[in-house]
């Protein structure tokens, strides 16, 4: 299914956040603790991005089609390097996906870096309808032939288009979860300011503290303060300030109320 984490806060080293943790993504790779029943382990491929200095520039990402633990030349940038905003995923291939560095997370485009942790029911019939609402040439410059990556061609299209990321997200959801029941799709977005995050038949969970917010599929220590976003919510927020909740399940209110509960 895959798992992710996005990080607004100080600057940290990203072996801190990626490799170090007790039950960090290293760790999520070879024994995640709430896959809920999608799988066991995340060993095909990994990606991480992040943003340098003052956020103004677009993020560095680095992508590999090996299990995190085996690649050294990650190990040994990430020991060194260190970012106030990054996003991480480990990888494990829905069926007769390609095993492929371009089908890992994060996508990017501009400022934007992206994850998907789920899968797509029906691929890929279901989305035949959606991906015709795509340019042509967004669906020929796809990164892979993944459910993953026309998500993120889904969601790229909106921010282009001028579409608040919160909304965005929740569009996307709900006309991919309209037109393949079942699926799950957490989706995981960041400019390097802000986060949005939605859960979608997947665990997620936020940590707050008082200059920084994680996103996660898993908290990756067992410190007090990690809360479960709910099911069926989108969750966003910057470094400082509370973190804020919207319900997904009015579709069709999504542009005529906004619903919002504080997570702190």
């Amino acid at each position: 299914m895959c798992r992710h984490l996005a990080y607004l806060g100080p600057p940290r080293l990203l072996a801190d956040l990626v490799l170090a943790p007790r039950y960090g993504l290293l760790r999520q790779s070879y024994e995640p603790r709430d896959m809920r029943g999608a799988g066991t382990v995340n060993v095909d491929g990994f990606g991480v991005g992040w943003y340098r200095g003052d956020r103004t520039v677009e993020p560095v990402r680095y992508r590999g089609d090996r299990p995190l633990w085996a690649d050294e030349s990650f190990a040994q940038i990430a020991r060194v390097t260190e970012a106030g905003a990054v996003l991480a995923a480990i990888r494990s291939a829905t069926e007769g996906m390609p095993i492929v560095h371009t089908a890992c997370a994060p996508f990017t485009a501009g400022p934007w870096l992206f994850s998907h942790n789920g899968m797509i029911t029906g691929w890929p019939g279901s989305m035949a309808g959606a991906a015709a609402t795509l340019p042509v040439t967004d669906l020929l410059t796809l990164d892979a032939p993944t459910d993953s990556a026309l998500l993120w061609a889904l969601v790229r299209h909106r921010l282009r288009a001028g579409v608040d990321p919160a909304d965005a997200l929740v569009e996307v959801v709900g006309s991919v979860g309209a037109a393949a029941p079942g699926s799950r799709l957490n989706l995981l977005l960041t400019d390097g300011r802000q986060i949005w995050a939605t859960a979608w038949g997947h665990a997620l969970t936020t940590l707050r503290t008082a200059d920084a917010l994680t996103v996660a599929s898993e908290g990756y220590d067992d410190q007090p303060g990690w809360q479960p976003v709910p099911e069926g919510y989108l969750l966003w927020g910057g470094a400082s300030g509370g973190a804020r909740l919207r319900s997904i399940a009015d579709i069709d209110q999504v542009t005529r109320t906004d619903h919002r509960e504080e997570v702190r």
